[in-house]
């Protein structure tokens, strides 16, 4: 290779090795100050079984594909969660139950398994200049009497104004999300396919 050609890959690899210093310093980084905790914004009271029932939650699985589900929001140096969320959901799940006296001590006690697949958790692209938050799960409910198992989606969405100042971005943000998770778990906690599923284990097997 002459002089020439040897100074063109150098300038080029100079050149690549500048870009990717670039692309890492705009790169947002968790900090207390971009970081919020999101819950549900209020009790959600689950519905009414027609026979006592305990739930037991054997685990909460990502199947975002998002390589980094802590950050919801990427501009003006990011929005961060405190936790991922898949233990966002589980603990809210949990409290959940718990609150109502549906959540079984230990898988031993429990009548039904909960498997979460949290597809979606944070913010979605929006309508126009609005934040739309959305919670987008499926629940695995397994029969531990049977072993027989349906699956529950539940949804969950909200959208707030776009804020200019980043305090009111990050409040917008999480209660953006703290909604679209309170009424995901709404979604599943009353809907008609964990009843019809509670429902469906209790009747009695044909003659």
């Amino acid at each position: 290779m002459n002089d020439i050609g040897g100074r063109r890959v150098l300038w080029a690899a100079m050149a690549l090795v500048a870009l990717a210093s670039f692309a890492a310093a705009d790169e947002p980084r968790q900090t207390p100050e971009n970081t919020i905790k999101v819950g549900p914004i209020g009790p959600v009271k689950p519905q009414t079984f027609p026979r006592p029932v305990k739930f037991f939650i054997e685990g909460a699985i990502d199947r975002s594909g998002n390589p980094q589900p802590m950050l919801v929001y990427k501009l003006r140096g990011g929005v961060f969660l405190d936790r991922l969320p898949t233990q966002i959901v589980r603990e809210a799940l949990a409290d959940t139950l718990r609150s109502a006296g549906l959540l079984a001590e230990d898988q031993a006690s429990a009548d039904y398994l909960l498997t979460v697949y949290v597809f979606s958790f944070g913010l979605a692209t929006g309508a126009g200049n609005d934040f739309y938050g959305k919670t987008d799960l499926n629940v695995v409910v397994k029969d531990a009497r049977t072993g027989a198992s349906q699956e529950v989606t539940a949804l969950g969405t909200s959208i707030q104004g776009l804020a200019v100042l980043k305090k009111n971005i990050m409040k917008n943000v999480k209660e953006n999300i703290d909604q679209s998770l309170q009424d995901a778990l709404r979604n599943f906690l009353r809907g008609t396919k964990l009843r019809d599923a509670v429902a469906g284990a209790a009747a009695p097997a044909p003659g």
